[in-house]
């Protein structure tokens, strides 16, 4: 693991971002009123985080930087860790020094689970739920908040004015690339988002991880759940082909699941602890590449 003296504002920005997309896209299902988390666009100490987070953000997610993030690390050999392990890991993401950041990352993944669990829907969506945001693991190889989290969105191609900040763009490298800041980009209409390179983050790398563990509509719902631009606000609707319009269902499914349970009682991890091992055992070895 690399040096962690800025794991501190690693949480600090990811559980702000984290607070803006339930704010933002959400109708709160649990049993917390919707006005009642917190409104970012009003925070005066917090809304300029997120707003710097995707200044930075934006200004470099470039389709070079995306191809150079893919090929270091998708032989995936970082660390060879279990499942579990990493969860537990994360809990460091938890800043002591900071009164807002209080919920460790297996309670958030916990929370969802359970969600997913109480509501019968099928084992490997309960994992998925417990796992999605494991590739913040990143964070422990020293990459930066803005190479971890923030809504994903296509490189290669023309911006959408739906992605959070869309004005932030201006100073990415291909925002005035003659190919890249097309509509099309270096894409073919309807060639399906698998064939497209996404910004990078635990997304991508997450589902890089898992790929040979879980079924498609596990991996495609951890690949793409955090491209709100286009399963939540519609864009890039000319990217997809009906395998992804197919499975679209599931990340929505999902996102009920990590947007909103953090409103529900914090579970207990260690009762919990022997099924999700048992169920992650259902699916991974005992260890597998990070």
């Amino acid at each position: 693991m690399k040096d962690l003296s800025q794991i501190g504002e690693a949480a600090r920005v990811t559980e702000a971002w984290e607070e803006y997309i339930v704010s933002k896209y959400g109708e709160n299902k649990s049993s917390k009123e919707t006005a009642a988390f917190r409104d970012y666009s009003n925070a005066l100490e917090t809304q300029p985080t997120v707003a710097a987070f995707y200044k930075e953000n934006h200004e470099k997610q470039s389709l070079d930087h995306v191809l150079a993030m893919k090929e270091k690390y998708h032989k995936l050999d970082k660390a060879y860790l279990g499942v579990w392990e990493v969860l537990e890991i994360l809990n460091g993401l938890v800043d002591d020094s900071d009164p807002d950041i209080q919920m460790p990352q297996t309670v958030h993944a916990l929370q969802s689970a359970e969600a997913a669990r109480r509501d019968g829907q099928p084992r490997w969506m309960i994992l998925v739920a417990l796992i999605h945001d494991l590739g913040k693991y990143l964070y422990f190889e020293g990459e930066e908040q803005w190479n971890v989290v923030g809504d994903t969105f296509p490189v290669g191609c023309q911006f959408s004015n739906k992605i959070v900040h869309p004005e932030y763009f201006v100073n990415n490298p291909d925002y005035n690339h003659p190919v890249y800041s097309t509509k099309y980009g270096i894409y073919e209409p309807h060639c399906g988002l698998e064939q497209v390179h996404l910004s990078f983050g635990h997304d991508e790398y997450m589902a890089m991880v898992c790929k040979d563990y879980l079924p498609v509509e596990a991996l495609y719902i951890i690949r793409h759940h955090s491209f709100y631009s286009c399963h939540t606000e519609g864009s890039y609707d000319w990217l997809l082909n009906e395998h992804d319009v197919k499975m679209m269902k599931w990340v929505k499914t999902f996102n009920q699941y990590d947007l909103y349970s953090k409103a529900e009682k914090e579970p207990n991890p260690e009762e919990l602890k022997p099924y999700y091992q048992e169920l992650i055992a259902e699916f991974f070895p005992e260890k597998i590449r990070w």
